[in-house]
């Protein structure tokens, strides 16, 4: 099929493919449904055509039955050169059959989990099937369900909110006006769920929060860190766990939620993380949390008291990324600064802590790592200069 010329017309201007359900927009365009269906999805608030670049004043999609029937002609002559012919198209489903099975539903309690399982099927169905869903309101009901104390109706719900992917706006108004019982309704899946379903959670607590109001971010509780920190340990799945620390990063940027996070074991699981992680993005996502939850008292002392905290940041600069390298300083930085006690000044030199950072002068780029680590040094000259603990090559680097 590589060496065939496809007539221009039966090609779908997004993928340049061969169209196998053609269908018209408003601007007179043909697509192949299952990209321009994608295409709609992604475009959340301002939805254009992806050749003419114009707004769409409705985003209807009409089969065009003469063209289908023009590629299945072609397709069947050219079937002896390996073309595979295809079956009709599936129907769509009406936004009016959503609207009935929804109010179905509210009226009647027991048909809701049906009302669920239908309601998942139809989503996986298509991405116009989604866009669908949205219209008829399916986000308010989910949301509705999952405050219905009932693991199994919650995890259905939002497994199907999950392959919906709220907007932003969506999520903002449920954060507005559900906010609070939202979140309980997110954790209470986190504690109770399956694995597949706490994954889903954390990644739809993470899109939550990121609309929150600066008042809702000041007021986490605590039981959202003991969750997020529980998903970390658990380990439920790469996706899941980046969800978790990119929460956990932004989450300890407001008011007290870092002593928080740490009185939950925050420190803890990242130090103990960081002792087996080998994927880099996932490893500078922990440092990073990490040198958030060491911008407090409480999060130093529990990083020095463990027994391999200053020693798994000190290993991680300079092995990893430019980015890892610059958070590992910058924990450290932080703890000679606030944290200097004879003790742990001792431990860094026999950890090996002392003599990174003076490599860490030898290295080319890493400028701003390479300014904390100078500074560091010099700040504990008295303690640490021409130590026997420091390599003779590295102790020449001592500034």
């Amino acid at each position: 099929m590589e060496e065939m010329e496809v007539p221009a017309l039966f090609l779908c201007p997004v993928s340049l493919q061969l169209m196998r359900d053609p269908v018209t927009v408003c601007t007179g365009i043909t697509y192949d449904r299952e990209n321009i269906e994608r295409w709609l999805f992604s475009c959340k608030n301002n939805k254009t055509c992806p050749v003419t670049r114009q707004s769409l004043s409705h985003t209807d999609l009409t089969p065009n039955h003469t063209l289908q029937r023009l590629i299945q002609a072609w397709c069947i002559h050219n079937a002896w050169l390996g073309l595979e012919t295809f079956s009709s198209p599936k129907t769509t489903i009406d936004q009016t059959q959503i609207v009935k099975l929804l109010l179905e539903a509210k009226k009647f309690p027991e048909k809701q989990l049906n009302c669920l399982s239908r309601l998942q099927y139809i989503a996986f169905e298509s991405e116009s099937n989604k866009i669908c869903l949205e219209s008829a309101g399916a986000i308010d009901f989910l949301a509705s369900t999952m405050m219905i104390n009932s693991t199994v109706m919650s995890e259905a719900a939002i497994e199907v909110m999950f392959h919906l992917n709220p907007s932003e706006s969506q999520l903002k108004n449920l954060m507005n006006n559900e906010g609070t019982q939202f979140v309980v309704s997110l954790l209470h899946v986190l504690k109770l769920g399956n694995c597949q379903s706490r994954g889903y959670t954390t990644l739809l607590l993470k899109s939550a929060f990121k609309v929150a109001s600066p008042t809702q971010l000041n007021n986490v509780t605590a039981e959202v860190f003991v969750e997020i920190i529980r998903v970390l340990r658990d380990q439920i799945s790469v996706e899941a766990s980046k969800a978790a620390l990119k929460l956990l990063v932004e989450l300890c940027s407001w008011g007290r939620n870092k002593i928080k996070a740490v009185e939950c074991g925050g420190v803890l699981v990242l130090v103990e993380l960081l002792l087996d992680v080998s994927e880099r993005r996932a490893c500078e996502l922990m440092l990073i949390a990490l040198e958030k939850l060491c911008g407090c008292a409480e999060g130093r002392a529990e990083l020095v008291n463990h027994g391999a905290g200053v020693a798994v940041v000190a290993k991680k600069i300079l092995r990893v990324s430019p980015v890892a390298s610059d958070r590992g300083v910058k924990i450290l930085t932080s703890i000679c600064r606030h944290s200097a006690t004879p003790r742990v000044l001792h431990e860094m030199l026999l950890l090996g802590a002392v003599s990174k950072l003076c490599l860490v002068l030898q290295v080319e780029g890493c400028f701003k790592a390479k300014e904390r680590a100078r500074e560091t040094l010099k700040l504990h000259s008295l303690v640490w200069r021409n130590s026997t603990c420091i390599p003779a090559p590295l102790l020449a680097s001592y500034p």
